[in-house]
C-alpha cells in the first residue's frame, strides 16, 4: 500500500527551526514531484514549498522564502522541510503530498497521495 508519513512537527519557540520529513512507503518518490502543504484552523490548505520530479524546480510562498528549503534524499526515500526563523503564523498542521506524474505542482488538487499531516505550533 503506497503512503506518505510525515513527523517532525511540534511546539517550538518563535526564531526556532524544525525539520519535517516526508517517508514514502511502498513505492519510490524519486520519480515524483512532492508537495508541502499547511492548514491553519479556520484557512484553505495553501501551498508551502514544492519541488518538481527532477528536482530542478522549486517553489516557496512568500511568507516562507529565506525561512523553509526543500530537499530530497533518494537514498531515504525521504522529502525534507527545513524551518527557520519560525513564526507564530507558521503554526498549522503541515502535510506532505505527491503525484505520479513529472513537473511542478501548485495547488491541492493535483495531488493524488497525502500523508496524515504533523501539527507544528510556534508559540512562546
Amino acid at each position: 500500500q503506497e503512503q506518505l508519513v510525515e513527523s517532525g512537527g511540534g511546539l517550538v519557540q518563535p526564531g526556532g527551526s524544525l525539520r519535517l520529513s516526508c517517508a514514502a512507503r511502498g513505492f519510490t518518490l524519486d520519480l515524483y514531484a512532492i508537495g508541502w502543504f499547511r492548514q491553519a484552523p479556520g484557512k484553505e490548505r495553501e501551498a508551502v514549498s514544492c519541488i518538481s520530479s527532477d528536482d530542478a524546480s522549486t517553489y516557496y510562498a512568500d511568507s516562507v522564502k529565506g525561512r523553509f528549503t526543500i530537499s530530497r534524499d533518494n537514498a531515504k526515500n525521504t522529502v525534507y522541510l527545513q524551518m527557520n526563523s519560525l513564526k507564530p503564523e507558521d503554526t498549522a498542521v503541515y502535510y506532505c503530498a505527491t503525484t505520479i506524474a513529472g513537473g511542478i505542482y501548485y495547488y491541492p488538487h493535483e495531488y493524488s497521495l497525502w500523508g496524515q499531516g504533523t501539527q507544528v505550533t510556534v508559540s512562546s
